[in-house]
C-alpha cells in the first residue's frame, strides 16, 4: 500500500517519542553516553590544535579551515548516527531470524526497521559540530548572509546523504555474506578521513575517496562552496544530485537484500 510523506512523518514522531521516553528512563546512562560522545569530539578538536602547533598549514589549508571541515563533517555524520543506528543490529537480526518480524507490517520495511532506534547521543555530536563550525566561521571572517546559511544547510544535508548511503550499503551486505560486520565497521571508520581535505592524499586515495568510498563528499566538496566560493569544482555543485543518487542506490540495495530474506538466517 502506498503511503504519503505526512503519514510516515506522523509515525516517525510517535516512534521517536516512545524511544526517547524509554531512554530517559535510564537517565544516568543517557547522560553518560551523551557526555562521552562530546568528549570524543573534544579529543578530535584538541588533536587539530596539537597538529597545527607544529605546522602553520597543511597543503594550503589553515587551522581554521581544517576546523571548519571538522565541524562540517560532524554535522553531516549526525543523521546517520541518530537515525540509522539500527543498522548495527541488522546482521544479528538477520542471522538469528528476528528480522522476519519486520516483513509483515503494511509500511515500508526500511522505514519500519530504521525508525525503531534513535541514537540520541548523536545530538551531542551535532551540537559540538555546530559550535565548531560557528567558531571557525567567525575566525575565518566568512560573511554571514541568508544565502550563505541556506547553502550551508543544503550542502550539509547533501553531505549526510553520502554517509547514510555508505552505511546502508555496508549493513545490507549481511543479506549475502557472513562476515558483514567487518564491512560495516570499515565503512564507519572511514568517516575519520572526512575531516581532511582530499587534496592531502595521494592520487589513488583521492580517486577512492571520491568515486568508490565518497568520503570527500562528506565535508571537503560541500565545504568548498562556503570556504572557497571562487574556486568551487563541478563536483561540489553537483554533489546534491550525486548524494540523492547514492542514497537511493543504497536504499535499493538494502531493500533488495531484505526482500530475498526468507526468515531462516544466512
Amino acid at each position: 500500500m502506498s503511503r504519503g510523506l505526512s503519514f510516515y512523518l506522523r509515525i516517525y514522531v510517535k516512534i521517536l517519542v516512545q524511544d526517547l521516553k524509554s531512554k530517559m528512563s535510564y537517565r544516568a546512562d543517557f547522560i553518560i553516553s551523551m557526555v562521552g560522545m562530546i568528549l570524543t569530539n573534544v579529543v578530535g578538536f584538541v588533536s587539530f590544535k596539537i597538529m597545527f602547533s607544529n605546522f602553520s598549514s597543511i597543503n594550503g589549508w589553515s587551522y581554521n579551515e581544517m576546523l571548519f571541515l571538522y565541524g562540517f563533517s560532524l554535522i553531516a555524520i549526525t543523521p546517520m548516527q541518530c537515525m540509522l543506528d539500527n543498522n548495527w543490529s541488522l546482521r544479528m537480526n538477520v542471522y538469528n531470524g528476528d528480522f522476519i518480524k519486520y516483513c509483515f507490517r503494511p509500511i515500508n520495511l526500511f522505514f519500519y526497521y530504521e525508525s525503531e532506534v534513535f541514537d540520541a547521543k548523536g545530538l551531542g555530536q551535532f551540537g559540538f559540530g555546530i559550535a565548531t563550525l560557528v567558531y571557525a566561521w567567525n575566525k575565518l571572517g566568512l560573511p554571514v548572509t541568508f544565502f550563505s546559511i541556506i547553502k550551508t544547510v543544503i550542502f550539509a544535508i547533501t553531505a549526510s546523504l553520502f554517509m547514510m548511503a555508505m552505511q546502508n550499503a555496508a549493513a545490507a551486505t549481511c543479506f549475502w555474506i557472513d562476515r558483514s560486520f567487518y564491512v560495516l565497521d570499515l565503512t564507519f571508520r572511514l568517516r575519520e578521513y572526512a575531516k581532511y581535505p582530499v587534496t592531502i592524499f595521494n592520487p589513488v586515495f583521492r580517486f577512492l575517496f571520491t568515486f568508490l568510498f565518497p568520503i570527500a563528499f562528506i565535508a571537503y566538496y560541500p565545504s568548498l562552496v562556503i570556504l572557497r566560493p571562487d574556486k568551487v569544482p563541478m563536483l561540489s555543485w553537483i554533489s546534491p544530485v550525486i548524494g540523492v543518487l547514492w542514497f537511493y542506490m543504497s536504499y535499493r540495495i538494502w531493500m533488495r537484500g531484505a526482500r530475498k530474506y526468507n526468515g531462516t538466517g544466512s
